[in-house]
């Protein structure tokens, strides 16, 4: 891929941003991340529930690092989306707090808004659900660095 402008058009667009969890990032692939719908600077993204995920046996709960990962690509691809371009990005900070438990055998959907970006830096928030986005799992903040290349 030589160009990393994203298209206009949002289909377009959609399928080039996809490329994050099929391609271009190997872990959003391997814990099943789909990107389901993308605006200027938002990302819906979900973590369909899995076996391999669940942290403890006992409960049937997706384990907080693969929440954790969720957040973060979600609220990366926020980042790219407002940037309207794909380029490299680090987190320096996520805060993640944990509102409620999660139901077992349910998938996780995070939203993600880039509500402003800066030269070198963009801010994001994101909450995550099980398809009630009025009663949330967790909320989080974060900043994400741009990396010129």
């Amino acid at each position: 891929m030589s160009d990393f402008t994203l298209p206009e058009d949002k289909a377009e667009r959609m399928e080039r941003a996809a490329l994050f969890y099929s391609d271009i990032v190997p872990h959003n692939h391997a814990l099943g991340l789909k990107l389901l719908d993308i605006g200027p600077a938002e990302a819906t993204v979900e973590l369909p529930y899995a076996d391999f995920l669940v942290g403890n046996p006992e409960t049937g709960v997706i384990a907080g690092g693969a929440v954790t990962t969720l957040i973060d690509a979600a609220c990366g691809s926020a980042v790219i989306l407002k940037l309207g371009r794909i380029q490299p990005l680090v987190t320096l900070d996520l805060r993640i707090d944990y509102l409620r438990p999660a139901r077992p055998h349910v998938s996780l959907i995070a939203v993600a808004e880039c509500y402003r970006s800066t030269r070198q830096i963009a801010f994001v928030r994101a909450l995550v659900h099980q398809g009630d986005k009025s009663n949330p799992v967790a909320s989080a903040q974060g900043t994400f660095m741009r990396l010129e290349e």
